[in-house]
């Protein structure tokens, strides 16, 4: 895509398998690694990334599942798309490009990657930002009526293959196309048209559906586990925190994102609000860009 002017893509082969990536900006500065979510790919970032591209070597990956990364069946306990396993593929991503340090920004799915890789690999980690979320233990422990309302998909994913991977297969645009006007985004118009495009290319095939499945499947079960592990041992993400949150989505109006992600780090827990949705880097590509050049500095 020409449209990612000064950015290279390419495939790593990785000991987990193979993973897509674009990289670019200044080789010279410090390495800033932007994970995207769910139904998404890293072309999410691309109005963000053109804004950093002076101030950050940036390191842009399509998690495994989702974009052009490896897209493998789920194994029965979903271990194969736990957090643990996404995160170890980022880091080995980071050593291929000799990056033993970074800065890391994650959204939504991306953000919870983010978060297993601060605990996991806490000498990889200068500073972490997570993007529209809370905890997964401790959303999930909060499920009330409105909770899974807005967020009904947590619920419908998880349920036993192949369930919803034929539904959502019945017509995958529609469904794509609802969820990434959804979650007080307000429609499609925040969206780049290159980027739609992309997000239907990667998102409606089988085995990507499969693996968007598993993804959630892993965050109900086996992704609880290693959470419910960390905070037995007390283990704290140990660097400073940044977090955003959109005033219209879910994470503003019911959680205290503030004070959950104080609970899990030991060091300063910082951010605030921002109008928009839950799509914030689309939405708000200028802000976002500004908050993150301020606080990875």
């Amino acid at each position: 895509m020409d449209w990612f002017e000064g950015f290279e893509a390419g495939y790593h082969r990785l000991p987990g398998g193979l993973m897509h990536a674009r990289v670019g900006g200044r080789a010279d500065r410090p390495a800033l690694m932007l994970l995207h979510g769910f139904p998404q790919s890293h072309v999410m970032w691309h109005r963000v990334a053109q804004r950093l591209r002076e101030d950050f070597f940036l390191v842009l990956p399509d998690l495994r599942g989702y974009g052009d990364s490896m897209k493998p069946p789920g194994y029965a306990e979903h271990g194969n798309y736990s957090k643990r396993a996404m995160a170890q593929d980022m880091v080995d991503l980071m050593h291929e490009l000799d990056r033993q340090e970074f800065f890391l920004c994650g959204h939504d799915r991306g953000g919870r990657v983010a978060h297993r890789l601060a605990l996991d690999h806490p000498r990889a980690v200068r500073r972490l930002a997570l993007i529209d979320i809370a905890p997964t233990l401790d959303m999930y422990a909060a499920t009330d009526f409105a909770f899974a309302s807005a967020y009904y998909h947590w619920f419908h994913l998880i349920q036993p293959a192949p369930l919803p991977e034929k539904m959502i297969g019945g017509d995958a645009p529609f469904y794509l196309y609802t969820k990434l006007g959804g979650w007080g985004s307000g429609g499609l118009d925040h969206l780049e048209p290159e980027a739609l495009a992309d997000y239907e290319r990667c998102f409606c095939r089988a085995e990507a559906i499969h693996a968007a499945c598993e993804d959630y499947r892993a965050s109900a079960g086996i992704d609880l586990e290693h959470d419910r592990e960390s905070r037995a041992r007390q283990q704290r993400i140990g660097c400073d925190t940044l977090v955003l949150w959109g005033e219209r989505g879910m994470i503003g109006r019911k959680f205290d994102a503030i004070g959950l992600w104080q609970a899990q780090c030991a060091a300063t827990v910082s951010g605030r609000a921002l109008p928009a949705g839950h799509f914030i880097p689309e939405e708000l590509p200028a802000q976002t860009a500004d908050a993150l050049r301020a606080f990875f500095g």
